[in-house]
């Protein structure tokens, strides 16, 4: 890699340093939310394990151990001196990084050795490639009206289904959620986080300012291509991480381009770039040596004057044959601007046209295993419509959703609904949304789904439920479940038909999560990056999923970040602190204190103090938003969906919103 790299011996040192720090603020983050109310030196400590050791050494548990096989893999690609590794890993685990990252980024920022000049030319033709490939993966903003007006039409074709009676719901349910849950207004922070996390963001971000826009994303580059190459440790003590793509190194790259104040987007077309080399890379190969195995004078030559333009149409078929659902984009316009900044700077690589500068670099190439890790991907998902009965689950199945698919994306997107009318209803709520990962809808349980959707929307339009609302019902239901109450006998036997409608969907959510969880165990997901999206029994079958994934040897580097909608999980009888430890990243619980139908509907069932759909919980690393002020009532899940993620800013790394006091 020295050979070939774009930074010198010092810059690549530096480079490890402040990603083993990101690393480890990632594991702080897991448990502690940055912007909450602890005191200022709280977000810097060790993350709780077994150890009483202030050796990183002596505790396993830290993602810095060399035993996660998450570091020193990383050190080893860079080229960094091996006497060297420990005590970077004593640095980024035993003390604030707040401490360390300005030294740091003062070594990425010097030039230093007889190619400083070479290397700035070169940060400089990979800076534009980046910058063009950034550009082709945006939105066209008519395609995005488009779909945003489709929406609406779905919108208003729910809310004709859905009319009757989320007005009188929100309305009458205000007065028992002001008196009932804390308010949360004053803590809504749009444009930062607060709290220790925030100054050292702050500090960072400006400590990085002495970086030009070339050196930073070149770092990112060579990280990411470290954190993706299959460089083993032979010491049998390390834990043998899959390949592909962890998501704990994906949350740690978001931190330090948070801190190098890169918009995630950027950061997105480097993953497309590295992975369409990493693929095209291994392509070549494998033609090369079937050729030169007939003709090895020919081979080289033959695949040369395919040039970078000319190989675009091989992006299709060629490389689909060995890469499942990951193909090279076939974005031509994107091949197109990266050909003039490119060639002039690097040599044409064979078949895969696409030269950009992993391949150029060699960083990537020479691992074929990469482009093989991540072979399921895609049609992994889709091919796995397990639809006739799997155990006692009939029906789960993934569905396409958006345009990403076959694109070269190093993350995927899984979305599940919960409260449905017809099968449409298992896709168009996600449709729309402008973001650039692979995404993909679970369809489970359809018939069962649309059965409790179906009798509880009928309870909702019967005049006895009517004449329940208007003598306040609704506020019975919600002041029952958050003070453990008794319901009245009436109310009960309002509800039978609905209660047993509400457990077998509850129970086969239960199963489809753990069938979830196998299906990201097993890879079908091509070993990326999972952020996991569902609302109402949709968020149960997550929260399932992760509490099976934690029943498992699995850790959290399977899914990057969590949102749950609308949740119907007891917030007291569920292990929360499980869950969250499988998930990298952010885990958002967004609640509405007005969704009534929701409590009727657990509360007939399941006997418990607390919901997640309708309450903060009281889990450290959960992010609680109220979203009451979007959510008429239960069905509002149907279309609000968008205007919710909107404003959870997930590609943020930091929480859009600050926690409540706990009281």
């Amino acid at each position: 890699m020295a050979a070939t790299s774009f930074l010198s011996p010092t810059q690549r040192y530096a480079a490890g340093a402040l990603f083993a720090l990101a690393l480890h603020q990632a594991q702080i983050h897991q448990t502690r939310l940055l912007g909450s109310f602890a005191d200022d030196e709280a977000s810097d400590e060790r993350p709780s394990s077994g150890s009483s050791s202030d050796s990183v050494s002596e505790d396993p548990e830290l993602w810095v151990h060399e035993s996660s096989g998450l570091l020193r893999p990383v050190f080893k690609f860079l080229d960094i001196d091996q006497a060297a590794w420990l005590g970077l890993e004593e640095t980024s685990g035993s003390s604030p990084a707040n401490h360390h990252v300005g030294a740091f980024m003062r070594l990425l920022s010097e030039d230093s050795g007889d190619n400083s000049s070479e290397r700035s030319e070169q940060q400089l033709a990979l800076a534009k490639a980046i910058d063009s490939m950034a550009l082709s993966m945006e939105t066209n903003p008519v395609a995005f009206q488009s779909r945003k007006e489709k929406h609406r039409e779905y919108e208003h074709e729910c809310r004709q289904k859905c009319s009757t009676s989320d007005a009188q719901e929100n309305a009458a349910a205000v007065a028992i959620a002001s008196e009932n849950s804390p308010d949360t207004s004053e803590y809504n922070v749009q444009s930062s986080s607060l709290g220790t996390g925030y100054k050292l963001d702050r500090k960072a971000v400006e400590e990085g300012g002495m970086l030009s826009y070339q050196r930073k994303v070149t770092v990112l580059y060579e990280l990411l291509s470290a954190c993706l190459a299959d460089i083993r440790d032979d010491d049998k003590k390390v834990a043998r991480r899959r390949k592909g793509y962890d998501a704990r190194h994906r949350v740690t790259l978001r931190l330090l381009a948070t801190w190098l104040d890169i918009k995630w987007r950027e950061m997105e077309a480097i993953e497309t770039m590295v992975a369409c080399s990493a693929m095209a890379a291994a392509r070549e190969k494998e033609l090369k040596e079937e050729e030169e195995a007939q003709s090895p004078k020919s081979s080289w030559a033959k695949w040369k004057r395919g040039g970078i333009i000319g190989a675009a149409a091989l992006t299709g078929g060629a490389l689909m044959a060995i890469t499942g659902g990951l193909a090279a984009p076939a974005i031509a316009a994107g091949l197109s601007a990266l050909a003039p900044t490119l060639g002039t700077l690097i040599p044409v690589i064979g078949a895969s046209g696409f030269a950009a500068a992993a391949s150029a670099a060699g960083t990537v190439a020479g691992s074929v295993a990469v482009a093989a890790s991540f072979g399921a991907a895609g049609a992994g998902l889709t091919g796995s419509k397990t639809a006739r009965r799997i155990g006692d689950v009939d029906e789960f199945e993934f569905k396409s959703v958006g345009e990403n698919q076959n694109q070269g994306r190093l993350a995927v997107e899984i979305l599940v609904s919960g409260f449905v009318f017809d099968e449409d209803d298992f896709v168009k709520p996600w449709e729309g949304q402008n973001d650039n990962l692979e995404r993909y809808a679970l369809q489970w349980e359809s018939k069962h789904l649309i059965a409790v959707s179906t009798a509880i929307q009928d309870w909702l339009t019967s005049r006895f439920a009517m004449e329940l609302m208007k003598q306040g019902a609704m506020m019975t239901v919600l002041s029952t479940l958050l003070t453990a109450l008794a319901w009245p006998a009436t109310l009960l036997a309002a509800t039978d038909f609905i209660d047993s409608k509400w457990t077998i969907a509850i129970n086969r959510s239960d199963k489809a999560g753990k069938l979830l969880a196998e299906v990201l165990r097993k890879g079908l997901q091509g070993n990326r990056p999972v952020t996991l999206i569902g609302y109402s029994l949709g968020a149960r079958v997550i929260f399932k999923c992760l509490q099976f994934l934690a029943e498992t040897e699995q850790t959290a580097e399977l899914v990057e970040r969590v949102v749950l909608l609308g949740a119907p999980i007891s917030i007291r009888d569920e292990n929360w602190k499980a869950a969250r430890k499988m998930v990298s990243g952010r885990f958002i619980n967004a609640y509405s204190t007005n969704d009534w139908t929701l409590g009727l509907a657990f509360r007939a069932s399941m006997f418990t103090q607390g919901l997640a759909g309708i309450q903060a919980t009281d889990y450290p690393g959960v992010e609680n938003v109220d979203i009451t002020d979007l959510i008429e009532g239960h069905s509002s899940y149907l279309w609000a969906t968008q205007d919710i993620l909107d404003r959870l800013e997930l590609d943020t790394y930091y929480p859009t919103f600050r926690s409540p006091p706990r009281i």
